[in-house]
């Protein structure tokens, strides 16, 4: 191609090499065009990170209930074997100490047979997560005790946990069925003091 057909040739025409030649005096459109285009690519950028955290807290948030699910799954199935297990110690309480030193020797394996029995509930509940709540000694807390009555006692630091009526449970974190307790009232006003102030 000669420098006058070069010359002569239209600015939208093609090259010998196949490209478009553009007109010199355009490039404020261009500009324009590079500039949408880059924040489209910003918003789709913004968009995919916002969708990925969601996706992630979305499988935090499952992984999280699948997991309080398995722990907390048999809880009233173990809230319900509590009740079975409070009867059998009831009947073991109920039987006076003279009759269990007097009787025969069905009586006796009546009652080592209840025992075991109730043994074997509790420690079946143990394996699964279950835990006994044994209070007392300690501060009175009501997340996990209910305080039946209260004792006076000038002994012992108001507030202490001195009697455990039914013991309560818990299932890891959270409490089954909480200890029902007594009450120290009266104690030294210092140690009452110190405990308020924690």
């Amino acid at each position: 191609m000669s420098d006058q057909a070069k010359e002569e040739r239209a600015p939208d025409e093609t090259t010998d090499d196949g490209a478009t030649a553009a007109p010199a005096e355009d490039t404020g459109g261009d500009y324009e065009v590079v500039v949408k285009l880059m924040k489209e690519n910003e918003e789709l950028k913004d968009r995919a990170l916002r969708a990925a955290a969601e996706m992630e807290n979305l499988r935090r948030r499952t992984a999280r209930e699948l997991q309080d699910a398995r722990a907390y799954a048999m809880a009233n199935f173990a809230r319900d074997m509590l009740s079975v297990s409070d009867n059998l110690r009831r009947a073991l309480d109920a039987i006076p100490e003279e009759a269990k030193a007097a009787g025969d020797a069905g009586f006796k394996a009546l009652i080592e047979g209840v025992e075991i029995t109730e043994r074997a509930m509790l420690g079946a509940l143990e394996r699964h997560g279950v835990k006994k709540l044994s209070p007392e000694g300690e501060k009175f807390d009501p997340n996990f005790h209910q305080a039946m009555f209260e004792v006076p006692n000038p002994d012992v630091p108001a507030n202490t946990v001195v009697q455990v009526v039914q013991p309560g449970y818990s299932i890891g974190e959270r409490v089954l069925r909480p200890a029902m307790v007594g009450v120290a009232k009266g104690g030294p006003a210092r140690a009452a003091e110190s405990d308020a102030a924690q």
